[in-house]
């Protein structure tokens, strides 16, 4: 091998290393300006998601909408289990959020970051973000961490069981 070529597979090497490393990130890593790049996938024709995106730009988060006819084949390739779906799907520093989500739990999850494919509010809960009713009910819900195994636990309580 030349010196050449040697020095070729090293710089290779380093630079494999270097996108490998920027890729994971670090367990110390905390919430960089990348991880405040939320891509929204919804329909056309929602207007709550058009709220919560709006809701998720007013807390910080550099949105990008990207409107889809069909989200069946976005929460496939995200890996969202059929009985976790919203209305929109968003990807956020190598997380997935399902629904209307909090903004403080989406935080929390880029500050912890847990394992597992992302966070989901099933359906359609009444003054949750972008789903905001005067003077309508506020039920308590509950934001759900899921994974690619099947496993779900209750990673934030909102309303009276929990935080407002």
């Amino acid at each position: 091998m030349t010196i050449l070529t040697a020095f070729s597979v090293l710089v290779v090497l380093a630079v494999v290393f270097l996108v490998e490393r920027d890729r994971r990130g670090t367990d110390t890593e905390k919430v960089g300006a990348h991880d405040r790049t939320m891509l929204v996938h919804k329909t056309p024709w929602c207007g709550c998601c058009g709220e919560w995106a709006a809701y998720a730009d007013e807390a910080g988060f550099d949105v990008r909408v990207v409107e889809h006819a069909d989200l069946a084949p976005v929460r496939r390739r995200l890996g969202v289990p059929d009985d976790l779906a919203s209305c929109h799907t968003a990807e956020v520093g190598g997380y997935v959020i399902e629904g209307h989500v909090p903004a403080p739990d989406i935080e929390r999850l880029l500050s912890e970051r847990p394992d597992g494919i992302g966070l989901a509010l099933p359906g359609m809960v009444p003054n949750s973000p972008g789903m905001e009713v005067p003077d309508g009910p506020r039920p308590t819900y509950r934001t759900i961490l899921f994974d690619g195994a099947g496993n779900r636990s209750v990673f934030a309580i909102h309303g009276s069981e929990g935080t407002p």
